[in-house]
């Protein structure tokens, strides 16, 4: 098979989704790659690295006009024309978030893969998990940063000092990105809150962290409560491939002292507060009510090199049975078929067509219904 690697050009996006090794595995297996000129560099990872481990280096036309292109983030408006029928896009799409980019690639017929809804039985997601580590360790960094008076903060401290308390940090969700920015908290010495529906994720949460965090179910009182006295609210509600609830509403900002900081790394899902939007490694704050907003939608994009190698370390199995099978791999990996999204006009992903009220398909039948 013929894979295409374009360059992200997503503000600021400096990941690449292969890494020369990954390159020299798949031409090792007899299949061709095509790199986009300077798709690495912003990972450290030379054009000359990608020619000695194999690939050949070309433009974005290039690499889109490969049999499947894979990616980090999302086709933006200025890549949709590379879409067409016939090709294979295996990425991060966040469909539920985006309209337009769901009826660009119904319109196309491409057969779409997303990282984020790839699933395991038991109901992880190991496509998702690297970069929810990574975003939930640097939410504590930003959210820290953004306390500086200043960067416009409140002029807190996380770890405080000897005499002075230490500044307050509500997580709301408590799955991968929340305990990763839990671990970054208490790093840090600040005092540390997480709140989740599930009281067996809290058990444990409370095991692993020896019960020197606060565990407390999440509901709009308990929220309403801890607001007055947060420092930095992290948003780290996921419901796979779904739209993100609002968990945190616009009234209930008026609870926060003026300057605190919400990090809001479901942004890139719609966000669960609702007064986030998606913001760029060039701007990434805003203030509503005097409470600074940080909606940076692709936050492991700040440190490429370690997010592009612990992504790789994930997708690289996935890319290598597609490029061995084609499509044939979703039939023969459960954890893979959840990931289509799209597929020859159809979309096979129920999330998103709640999301927008469309109608979708199972993936096993489209699939099935296609070689019958």
């Amino acid at each position: 098979m013929h894979i295409g690697v374009p360059k992200e050009i997503k503000v600021k996006e400096n990941r690449v989704a292969m890494t020369p090794g990954g390159v020299e595995t798949l031409v090792r297996r007899g299949h061709s790659v095509t790199v986009e000129a300077g798709a690495g560099l912003g990972s450290s990872f030379s054009d000359e690295a990608y020619q000695q481990a194999g690939a050949q280096l070309g433009s974005a036309a290039d690499a889109w006009g490969a049999e499947m292109v894979v990616k980090v983030k999302e086709p933006v408006e200025s890549e949709y024309g590379y879409l067409r029928d016939d090709l294979l896009l295996f990425t991060y799409l966040h469909l539920a978030a985006d309209r337009p980019l769901t009826d660009a690639l119904l319109k196309a017929g491409t057969t779409a893969i997303a990282y984020e809804t790839v699933q395991h039985s038991d109901g992880s997601l190991p496509l998702l998990m690297p970069m929810s580590e990574v975003a939930g360790r640097l939410s504590v960094q930003a959210g820290a940063y953004h306390l500086q008076k200043p960067a416009g903060g409140r002029g807190v401290l996380l770890g405080g000092v000897p005499g002075v308390k230490p500044g307050n940090v509500t997580i709301v969700g408590g799955g991968v990105v929340g305990t990763n920015a839990a671990k970054m908290a208490m790093g840090l010495g600040a005092h540390v809150t997480i709140l989740d529906v599930s009281q067996r994720r809290l058990s444990y949460l409370d095991d692993v962290f020896f019960g020197r965090i606060t565990t407390m179910m999440s509901s709009e009182a308990n929220l309403r409560d801890l607001l007055p006295t947060t420092d930095l609210l992290i948003g780290a509600v996921l419901i796979p491939g779904a739209k993100a609830p609002h968990l945190v509403t616009r009234d209930m900002l008026s609870l926060m002292p003026e300057g605190a900081v919400i990090v809001d790394v479901a942004v890139d899902q719609g966000g669960c507060v609702e007064t986030s939007h998606p913001t760029t490694h060039d701007d990434p704050t805003y203030e509503v009510d005097g409470v600074i907003h940080y909606g940076v939608a692709n936050m492991p994009g700040a440190v490429p090199r370690t997010s592009t190698l612990a992504l790789t370390n994930q997708t690289m199995p996935y890319v290598l049975q597609l490029a061995d099978k084609g499509v044939q791999a979703l039939n023969s990996n459960a954890s893979l078929l959840p990931g289509l999204n799209t597929y020859q006009g159809k979309l096979t992903n129920q999330p998103v067509a709640e999301a927008f009220d469309m109608s979708w398909e199972k993936a096993g039948e489209v699939l099935q219904g296609s070689q019958a």
